[in-house]
């Protein structure tokens, strides 16, 4: 009995022996080696953001962090208060420390200080002997040499979090810390972030490494090369000076953004390493608001800038005669009503004809035309200038502005259209909104005579695989075919008028000295209402919160137009006076530059 046991205790470990390694050797043998071996991921080089004139945007900067391997340090709260009399450390340092060393293997280095200064960095080298276990681990980090001149539009890098991998694949950010928050950083975020590679490690029993088995290469990122021209960048930011507002300008041949300012600003590099809850809670609880990008997101009352589309509506409803003049006694009453919608200009204007009427911007004829015109034909044509849907920038986050139309206004109050709202349209003003790129795209629309092409900001791009350079082919607009192709002309004269005739509202402000045409449009934008009765209060006089939004748009040379400028100053007040300088000088600069430039090499285009 008992040998007939031991026989079946023999065949069930033969049976379970054959079982192990024959009939599932391959299972288990997989198992085994991963017991022996561990494959790392190892993180790609975030590839470059060049400007049009190979100015670096974004670059890859050499940095140096403090990192602990735990299982060396035997007191760590002792040593963490010897270490920080030489290197300062933060509370949210050591707090970002504490959780990740609680979820990592002790033997593996924890960060504790990334972006650690040279001073820093030298004081710590000197005493690296007496902190056992603490170490200096070099590697690359994002930097951006422009800072708060091209913060809105580069963006920025930062930490990555959970909401962050669910748009992107994340096999491809295994080991990576940083991934593109805003701007173009995150508009491109595929390119620029490349495919990581593979080391593979033996380790021992409890996962410590040994050594390298193999190594598979990263592939860095895609270089990226911009349409923006880094000198105007930072040229419009400080033309705009202490003001808050914005600056796009445009190349109205290809669409390509030149320049793209929002004021005030920020700096980008606080958020590559982890910036601090207190310096994040100052730039939320900003008054002026620097990480709002104004060129794309703040939705302005045009003003009268709107006013060339508006004379382009007119003409072609066939209501206006260019030619013909019309009374402007400063102030306008509809039928019943004895409210006077006045003019800017409380006395009158006396007998203007269409081109007149734009020199000067009289509210007092644009009425008129409003009311002939109608409200279907001014959103029509308003629409096929841009105004009231986004552009489709390469840019997140973009807003629409608002042209009102009577199914809008419809679907918001379930009430008709009235005239009223029709003389506040015309002039840029009631419901009507736009971002500075909107209005951009609208002056360069004009400019080229209904011809133009998708805002865009991505030039080319070099494949990191295969060093090939690729350029972005700029999308046409669809045109805007007028039934006479003379308005064009009658508008784009009044418009340098405006700049360039002493009756023009720049001309003593914009068109002195001028040494290249500048066709442009004021705007004045009002934020609050006036008395019936009230006189006109100067601009500057008022309290700043509801001072006018000062607006003006232009595009120079006049016949073969080169650049296409949209300028808003939040509660500027005149738009001639305080954004007309604005928007000359980056005309100047531009032009400047272009004119004296020598012309690339073959090899040096992109």
């Amino acid at each position: 009995m008992a040998a007939a046991g031991v026989v079946l205790l023999f065949v069930a470990l033969i049976a379970r022996l054959i079982d192990l390694q024959v009939v599932h050797y391959d299972r288990y043998s997989a198992a085994a080696q991963d017991n022996r071996t561990r494959i790392q991921a190892i993180p790609p080089v975030r590839g470059l953001i060049y400007g049009r004139d190979h100015t670096v945007l974004a670059d890859n900067r050499p940095s140096y962090s403090l990192d602990v391997v735990p299982a060396r340090v035997h007191d760590m709260p002792t040593m963490l208060n010897r270490l920080a009399r030489i290197v300062p450390i933060t509370r949210a340092q050591r707090r970002r420390f504490a959780r990740r060393a609680a979820s990592a293997p002790s033997y593996r280095a924890v960060p504790l200080i990334a972006g650690l200064d040279k001073r820093s960095l030298a004081r710590f080298e000197v005493r690296r002997n007496q902190f056992p276990g603490v170490k200096v681990q070099a590697g690359l980090t994002r930097a951006y040499p422009l800072g708060k001149k091209a913060a809105h539009v580069v963006g920025y890098v930062s930490g990555i979090t959970a909401s962050d991998l669910r748009r992107v694949d994340d096999r491809r950010y295994r080991k990576s810390t940083n991934i593109g928050k805003s701007g173009v950083e995150y508009s491109y975020e595929s390119r620029l972030h490349g495919y990581p590679g593979s080391r593979v490690v033996e380790v021992t029993a409890v996962g410590r490494p040994l050594r390298q088995l193999e190594r598979h290469p990263p592939l860095a990122g895609d270089d990226i090369y911009l349409t923006l021209n880094a000198a105007l960048q930072r040229t419009a930011y400080q033309a705009l000076g202490s003001k808050a507002g914005a600056v796009v300008a445009l190349d109205p041949k290809t669409g390509g953004v030149l320049a793209m300012v929002s004021k005030p600003s920020f700096k980008p590099g606080l958020f590559v390493n982890g910036i601090s809850p207190s310096a994040y809670h100052r730039l939320l609880s900003n008054p002026r608001h620097p990480l709002y990008n104004r060129a794309i997101q703040g939705e302005y009352p045009p003003g009268s800038t709107i006013k060339p589309v508006m004379a382009i509506a007119g003409m072609e409803a066939g209501n206006i005669d260019p030619q013909k003049k019309v009374w402007c006694p400063g102030y306008i009453t509809l039928p019943g009503s004895s409210y006077h919608y006045r003019g800017w200009k409380r006395s009158g204007q006396g007998w203007l004809n269409l081109t007149q009427a734009i020199t000067r911007s009289a509210d007092v004829y644009f009425y008129k035309l409003g009311l002939k015109t109608g409200i279907d034909n001014l959103h029509r044509y308003a629409a096929m200038f841009g105004l009231g849907h986004d552009t489709g920038i390469d840019l997140a986050r973009e807003n629409a502005g608002l042209m009102p139309s009577r199914a809008w206004k419809h679907s918001v109050d379930h009430r008709p259209w009235y005239p009223g709202q029709t003389l506040n349209t015309v002039i840029g003003q009631g419901h009507v909104t736009a971002t500075p790129l909107q209005l951009a795209q609208m002056t360069s629309l004009i400019a080229e005579h209904g011809h133009g092409f998708k805002p865009h900001l991505l030039k080319a791009w070099r494949s990191s695989g295969t060093g090939r350079m690729h350029r972005y082919k700029p999308r046409p607009l669809p045109p805007i075919r007028l039934k006479n192709s003379r308005h064009w002309g009658i508008v784009t004269r009044a418009m340098r008028d405006v700049v360039s005739n002493p009756h023009g509202t720049a001309y003593w402000y914009v068109g002195q000295n001028l040494e290249h045409p500048i066709a442009g449009k004021s705007g004045t934008a009002q934020v609050a209402g006036l008395p019936q009765h009230a006189a006109a209060p100067n601009e500057m006089s008022v309290q700043r919160p509801v001072r006018p939004h000062a607006l003006f748009i232009a595009f120079s040379p006049v016949r073969n137009p080169q650049i296409a400028v949209a300028v808003v100053v939040d509660h500027g007040g005149g738009g001639s006076s305080v954004a007309g300088p604005i928007a000359r000088h980056v005309i100047d600069h531009y032009l400047d530059r272009t004119r004296n430039q020598p012309q690339a090499s073959a090899s040096a285009k992109t």
